[in-house]
């Protein structure tokens, strides 16, 4: 979209229900009635409803479902995260373009969000299927004051705060499951992925991405892939606007990321497993050493899932996980 028509929408997004008047448009940009008329007439093809008045001017009626920068901002809340943004219409991985970003001095909770990703990846270098227009892709940069160690216990901290997110404005019954999946009734609805660059024991900055299903029908997906994952509005019966869907998240996520700064991954743990989807069930975990079965209880201090085994108490700290049995109910 243009830069005219970007500015020409955004003042009618802040307006709210209220009229924008022409000559208003045509003072701040510049520009004269017929140019603003023409720009109305272009966004009206692109799918906004924009209704004009006389005397009064243009009111924004609806928004098709594209991810804007103005809406995001519009609903914000936040204190840094998302205040700096790059949304873009498709790119090879947004985890590219946020590493490329942090290198050149992005700040902290700079956050880039594209409609499609083309090379989108997951944990353990695997592809993510990102069609276009249906799905939040989406990477976070951040500078945590923490030893590489502790890197890790960011993943946990992420799914706690995309899931608060996602239960709130979704009413769905999103669960947790070890290490960065989110589950609706044992179907995968989100991945999420961290990587950081740093040296000895300092973190220079971290990428924290989530790929987020939102409004992907069935139909949409590759065969091998239907019977384990879904979308929200798959599980729900309705489409999602993605752009305060986006707001609510990075609302959540600055929140537990400063009381993980400020009160350490003890409480993260906690409300983990409160949220968790496989505490009490018997799991299976792979890794290339082999594989182990038992009852997941909980965390350890580092963010390890703790297996009871006839052993005792196991900690896992890097494993694929799959369950045995329902999820307990929400």
């Amino acid at each position: 979209m243009g830069g005219t028509r970007q500015q020409i929408l955004a003042m009618m997004i802040e307006k709210g229900d209220d009229f924008v008047s022409g000559e208003e448009i045509s003072r701040k940009l510049g520009l004269s009635r017929t140019a603003v008329w023409k720009h109305i007439e272009e966004l009206r093809r692109e799918g906004y409803q924009i209704e004009a008045r006389q005397r009064s001017g243009y009111r924004l009626v609806c928004i098709p479902d594209r991810i804007l920068q103005e809406e995001i901002t519009r609903n914000l809340s936040t204190r840094s995260f998302g205040r700096a943004l790059r949304t873009l219409k498709t790119v090879d991985s947004t985890q590219m373009v946020a590493h490329q970003w942090a290198q050149e001095g992005a700040p902290e909770g700079a956050a880039v969000i594209s409609e499609e990703q083309t090379a989108g990846r997951g944990r353990l270098g695997r592809s993510w299927h990102s069609p276009p227009g249906s799905g939040i892709w989406m990477s976070l940069i951040l500078r945590p004051p923490i030893p590489i160690a502790r890197a890790p216990q960011l993943t946990l901290m992420a799914s706690v705060g995309i899931t608060r997110a996602l239960q709130r404005e979704t009413c769905l019954p999103v669960r947790i499951k070890w290490p960065n999946d989110l589950l609706i009734r044992d179907k995968k609805v989100c991945g999420i992925l961290t990587e950081l660059r740093g040296e000895q024991d300092r973190v220079h900055y971290v990428v924290l991405g989530a790929g987020i299903n939102v409004n992907i029908g069935v139909e949409a997906w590759p065969p091998d892939l239907r019977e384990k994952v879904t979308s929200l509005s798959t599980e729900a019966g309705r489409t999602f606007r993605r752009s305060p869907l986006i707001a609510a998240i990075l609302e959540e996520l600055e929140k537990i990321y400063e009381q993980y700064l400020h009160q350490g991954f003890s409480t993260i743990r906690k409300e983990w497993e409160r949220l968790s989807g496989i505490l009490g069930r018997p799991v299976t975990a792979r890794n290339p050493d082999g594989e182990m079965t038992g009852i997941a209880r909980g965390l350890n201090e580092d963010g390890a899932l703790l297996l009871e085994t006839e052993g005792g108490l196991t900690p896992v700290y890097s494993a694929e996980i799959s369950a045995g049995c329902e999820t307990r109910p929400f």
